[in-house]
């Protein structure tokens, strides 16, 4: 009963429900890390190209205002000055115009990067508290499972050193062999191990037999533990 109970905490263990919840946020926040990188990295190209194309504008702006300020103050020596002055101020305002244009549709680029940060870094710090809480979760059962196992694991100590040598080392060959389940009681004929019932020779033989002897099943080999249910 002991070893069933220590095979049973260790499954339960192993198959706490937070494990899989740990594995799938943790995955998630692998994925979140490498697209909130991304993210970043174009919103800061996003970022420079802004800063370029807003002086490009910029260097647009004060050649226009420049070749304006000469022709407000008559600083033109012909009419063929004035003419390629004033068709150079309207390619520069045409020029500005494209430019402006080109600075908004970054700046839409840039606002459509930054709310894709803000929304990945969100997410990131949800998925944190999730992993957090299941870690804590899984470490509180975790510590109730161990603290249990080795209490129960001490008994089996204690009750192991009792016991022949070589009738231990028939369990632990038996445990191995026939799914953890070494020795099984006798419960109203029957091998609780295999599940099948006994045979009215084994039925006898068992009667009979020594308190002290080794019983063992027929059919699944496993050794026999009498109790007040055996019928025998």
């Amino acid at each position: 009963m002991l070893d069933s109970r220590l095979d049973q905490l260790d499954h339960q263990r192993r198959r706490l429900p937070e494990h899989e919840q740990i594995a799938t946020t943790s995955a998630r926040l692998a994925e979140l890390t490498d697209l909130l990188v991304a993210a970043e990295t174009e919103e800061s190209d996003v970022a420079r190209e802004q800063a370029k194309a807003e002086a490009d504008v910029d260097q647009v702006t004060a050649r226009a205002a420049r070749d304006q300020e000469r022709l407000d103050r008559g600083q033109v020596g012909s009419p063929r000055e004035l003419e390629n002055l004033q068709h150079e101020i309207g390619s520069l305002a045409r020029r500005q115009s494209d430019l402006e244009d080109v600075v908004l549709e970054i700046m839409e680029r840039r606002e459509s990067a930054q709310a894709r940060t803000v929304e990945l870094r969100s997410e990131t710090e949800v998925r944190q508290a999730e992993l957090a809480g299941a870690e804590s979760r899984r470490d509180e059962q975790t510590t109730v499972i161990d603290a249990e196992a080795s209490e129960l694991g001490e008994k089996r100590k204690a009750l192991a050193a009792g016991l022949p040598t070589d009738l231990l080392a028939l369990y632990e060959r038996l445990r191995a062999h026939l799914g953890g389940v070494g020795a099984a009681a006798i419960k109203q004929r029957r091998c609780e191990g295999c599940r099948l019932e006994l045979g009215a020779t084994d039925v006898e033989r068992f009667r009979n037999a020594p308190e002290d002897a080794v019983l063992r099943c027929e059919e699944c080999g496993r050794i026999l533990i009498r109790t007040a249910g055996s019928g025998l």
